[in-house]
């Protein structure tokens, strides 16, 4: 008998045992489908995290006092005994650092207010005191209007870059450049606006001031509400992309001798790029993924498990059509290929639904609980795998029944009622 042949008898007692078909695709659905909705939602976080995390670019990293967001109790704890980053270490860098051009400083404080003519925000606005560094370092550009420039940092001037959104709220209907805001209660001419920049967690790129640094420091000081020196952010631009291992070596010699760090001890600064940052973030989310898969697997053979009880009831109704089959010529292979043939497909139809169930469920879990601005995404890897394990299930879950209906004696069979 041919496979076609085989294919073809084995899609007909499918199509012939709806009711038993159906109840068998159930399992195998839900399976499959929890795998798909959960991948596909850490795919679709992932990318746009990974997106969301590569502002600093290709050749730029940052040296800080804290850990990066993705840090334990016992990470902050410990930073807060670091000394502060300052200016004076950022000046290291650009005078000993041959391998970088662009070092920038920048100290951020949150949570401010800006006004224009009884127009104002929310209190969710962030101030940063930066250097003229801070655009191509972060890769958010000037679109209106200029940048702070260093004469603007030697004289403490007080003006400001606003975000996009800032300008949208307060000048709607007007060109901001040259305009006063009022912003934290303070007056400050506005010189520019950047850049929209959407993100998928709000408007954080776009609802922050740039100020040069001086002016932010003799506005608010070197030390903060609760007493403690502000620490410095300081972002390092190497020259070319490949060198940025060698950048970042150089800069720890550097940041090390001139914040007294002895041989042996640890570093009592942070750095990070947004390929380590992405790295790390890649490494919380592999437990997640490997807890969903064996979810996942769990459901798939419990669901194997109903496919072959009911494979074995189909082999008990049919016994008399397997002992026609037989008595016309059919060999025990063609029987237990017949019967496995239809587990595999069942399996892998019932894969089918449960990948476009799952890219649909897991895309919009993420729109609909964190944010409409997450892009779609259907990870292809994950419906391949998930039909592999489908077919596996098939095989493995189907072989008891075939073999049985193989076995089954023509002349025993015939009789059967």
């Amino acid at each position: 008998m041919r496979n076609m042949d085989t294919l073809l008898m084995s899609l007909q007692a499918i199509r012939t045992n709806k009711l038993r078909s159906s109840l068998t695709l159930v399992g195998i659905v839900l399976g499959v489908a929890s795998i798909i909705a959960v991948m596909t939602g850490i795919s679709v976080i992932q990318g746009t995290m990974e997106k969301e995390m590569s502002v600093l670019g290709a050749q730029t990293f940052q040296v800080q006092k804290w850990p990066s967001g993705f840090s334990t109790d016992e990470e902050r704890r410990k930073a807060m005994r670091r000394p502060p980053m300052t200016l004076d270490d950022a000046q290291a860098i650009r005078d000993h650092v041959d391998s970088v051009d662009i070092v920038g400083s920048e100290i951020w404080s949150f949570g401010f207010k800006a006004e224009y003519r009884g127009e104002e925000t929310n209190d969710t606005l962030s101030i940063v005191g930066g250097t003229p560094e801070y655009p191509q370092n972060n890769t958010h550009f000037v679109g209106h209007g200029r940048n702070i420039s260093q004469m603007d940092v030697h004289a403490g001037r007080k003006v400001v870059v606003i975000g996009f959104a800032i300008a949208q709220q307060l000048y709607p209907f007007v060109d901001p450049i040259g305009r006063e805001i009022r912003l934290d209660g303070r007056k400050y001419k506005v010189i520019g606006v950047f850049d929209e920049k959407k993100s998928a967690f709000g408007s954080q790129y776009d609802n922050y001031v740039l100020m040069p640094v001086s002016t932010f420091l003799n506005t608010y000081g070197i030390t903060d509400n609760d007493g403690f020196q502000r620490s410095v952010n300081i972002t390092v631009h190497a020259r070319t992309p490949e060198i940025i291992d060698d950048a970042i070596e150089e800069t720890r010699a550097v940041l090390r001798r001139v914040r007294g760090v002895k041989h042996g001890e640890e570093d009592n600064f942070e750095y990070f790029n947004s390929e380590s940052t992405i790295r790390e973030f890649n490494q919380m989310t592999a437990g997640v993924k490997i807890g969903a898969f064996v979810i996942g697997i769990i459901a798939l053979l419990v669901a194997g498990i109903g496919i072959m009880n009911i494979m074995l009831v189909s082999v008990t109704e049919r016994t008399k059509e397997i002992g026609i089959r037989k008595s016309l010529g059919a060999k025990p292979r063609n029987i237990l290929r017949q019967f496995l043939l239809e587990a595999i497909v069942l399996c892998n139809l019932g894969g089918i639904i449960g990948v476009m169930i799952g890219f649909g469920i897991g895309n919009m879990m993420v729109k609909m609980g964190m944010s409409s601005t997450f892009e779609a995404v259907v990870p292809l890897e994950w419906a391949i795998i998930g039909l592999l394990f489908c077919t596996a299930v098939g095989v493995i879950f189907g072989m008891l029944p075939a073999i049985k209906a193989a076995r089954l004696n023509p002349i025993d069979a015939l009789r059967y009622e």
